[in-house]
């Protein structure tokens, strides 16, 4: 199936295998280079994905190369042509101080404030502007990789570290879950597999909120299968990584945010986890059916936290994903709220709302209502099995799917908008206990469902009761500062700027910016703050906030 945002041709030429030679130049913000792309079959013509690429010089071509005209969402395609006979083609090149796939921090943008840091963010689309190669989800390949750093940095990388600048990722993987950093880190050991990463001032911090990670993983081989690839490791990132976390496999990148310092926010390395079995061993074929990948992620990580949790925490946490999912519809357009959704001509980074992922889990669980939780994880397993280290496409899904569950429809919830009708309802009594023991999760959910006719008068009185403005938990600041931009709440202004300044994980930033962004003032206060914030922020959440506030 053709991909519509790759401009590769994998049916006549097809990588097979990465051999990435690389210097990491902080001083020019560029990676150095060359890439050896390994072709079975090769055609006449490989055609490769780039952006904003120098390329300097292609070996094993007869007739040249050229470099399209660039698209501003698909990059610049890059064809060489190919002599008969010929199955490997290499690469010279240097990337741009701009490759929306990196990002570039001074040591004053990093924890310690002794070093730079590198690292990259390649999902959706994004490896293109760091490696040519054919930048799909429906094309996987090995890799190994030399990368040189300044002798007093660590680098990282997605795959097995053989030595401590050589790295080989022996299963094959999609082009979206390469990926690299390069910074001041240490490590501690959680497991005899699992491990966090982490600059000094953090790791200790890091290692102590991440302490089940390997009940996580023996959690996870209980419900789904064994785990295939090794070590899971945690890198915590500077705070200007754009996501909660990112699934690279052996090496989930995390954002600090997480560290909350009573385990209240793991569910995020629980999702990322997940991932190891449902995107990274079974993956969507391309960005269309991302929901192949989210929903049921969400839905294992669900599982995974009622094993190591209960029942009761998890339920908390889908309550609120879905209390959110609902919200965000509400600003959806019609054809945006189906599972399967129509990219084309569009960023895919356009699909990444809460629809795949929390409508997804929502389908599995009515599944799991309706035919029972032995059925749908008989059927689970059998389908991790059967794809494993393969991409795959919603119709294979139906196709796998009706063998386990025949006769039962999912159109519905597939090419339907909104939540068909019987979605399953969950809930949880919030209420039941006296706040001196609510959890994260429960002030969340008493947060959210405040009335919007909060006064600043109301919100002083919470704030001297509990202390609101000045909480350590990100996800509590974040909706604290919405609901205080909303209220007026002057106390909480200096707050709202220093967050938004530190953090740059597009979760918390953008519904901040677009409550500022209601109000001329507030539209004015929101463009001041982001000209101090916006050169920390990576290129991804660069884009979203330029959106809101253009």
């Amino acid at each position: 199936m053709a991909d519509p945002h790759s401009y590769a041709n994998p049916e006549e030429s097809r990588v097979r295998h990465l051999d990435l030679d690389l210097t990491v130049d902080f001083t020019q913000k560029k990676l150095k280079g060359s890439v050896t792309l390994a072709l079975d079959p090769a055609g006449r013509e490989l055609v490769l994905d780039t952006r904003d690429l120098v390329i300097q010089k292609v070996n094993g071509s007869t007739e040249g190369y050229s470099v399209g005209p660039a698209d501003p969402i698909l990059g610049s395609p890059l064809r060489i042509v190919l002599q008969k006979g010929v199955r490997s083609v290499v690469i010279e090149y240097e990337t741009s101080p701009e490759a929306t796939g990196l990002q570039w921090l001074t040591p004053a943008q990093t924890a310690g404030k002794r070093s730079p840091f590198l690292y990259s963010q390649s999902q959706a689309i994004h490896a293109r502007s760091w490696v040519p190669l054919q930048d799909t989800p429906g094309v996987r390949f090995t890799f190994s990789a030399r990368i040189q750093a300044p002798a007093h940095l660590t680098p990282l990388m997605a795959a097995a570290r053989v030595w401590r600048d050589r790295f080989h990722m022996p299963q094959p993987v999609p082009s979206y879950l390469l990926a690299l950093a390069v910074g001041e880190l240490e490590f501690r050991a959680l497991g005899p597999r699992t491990g966090v990463w982490a600059e000094p001032p953090l790791v200790e911090k890091a290692a102590r909120e991440f302490a089940d990670v390997e009940r996580m993983v023996e959690a996870a081989e209980r419900l789904y299968g064994p785990y295939l690839w090794g070590r899971y490791d945690v890198l915590v990132l500077p705070p200007s990584f754009p996501f909660g976390g990112m699934e690279n496999p052996r090496l989930t990148f995390a954002t600090p945010t997480i560290l909350a310092g009573d385990k209240s926010l793991v569910s995020l390395v629980a999702h990322e986890l997940a991932h190891s079995w449902s995107g990274n061993l079974v993956t969507n074929a391309n960005w269309n059916d991302i929901w192949l990948n989210e929903g049921f992620t969400v839905y294992f990580e669900s599982r995974i936290q009622e094993a190591i949790y209960g029942r009761k925490r998890s339920e908390m946490e889908l309550s609120l994903e879905v209390d959110a999912l609902v919200e965000e519809m509400r600003g959806l357009k019609p054809e945006d709220t189906r599972l399967v959704v129509d990219l084309q001509g569009r960023d895919p980074d356009d699909g990444l709302t809460l629809v795949p992922y929390v409508k997804g889990a929502l389908m599995l669980r009515w599944i799991e209502e309706k035919h029972g939780r032995a059925a749908l994880d008989a059927f689970l397993n059998a389908y991790f099995a059967r794809f494993a280290f393969q991409s795959v496409t919603t119709k294979q899904f139906l196709d796998e799917f009706s063998r386990h569950f025949p006769g039962v429809d999912l159109s519905a919830w597939l090419d339907g908008p909104g939540l068909p009708e019987g979605a399953p309802r969950v809930r949880f009594d919030f209420e039941s206990r006296p706040r001196r023991e609510w959890t994260t999760q429960e002030w969340l959910h008493w947060l959210r469902v405040a009335p919007e006719s909060w006064t600043a008068a109301k919100m002083k009185e919470a704030d001297a009761a509990w202390g609101f403005t000045d909480s350590g938990n990100a996800e509590i600041a974040a909706q604290w500062l919405k609901m205080a931009i909303r209220a007026g709440y002057a106390p909480a202004e200096r707050r709202l700027e220093t967050f938004l300044v530190e953090v740059g994980r597009r979760k918390f930033v953008k519904p901040l910016y677009e409550e500022l962004a209601k109000t001329e003032e507030g539209k004015e206060k929101a463009r001041a703050i982001y000209r101090k914030a916006r050169p920390g922020y990576h290129p991804i959440t660069q884009g979203t906030v330029d959106g809101v506030l253009r």
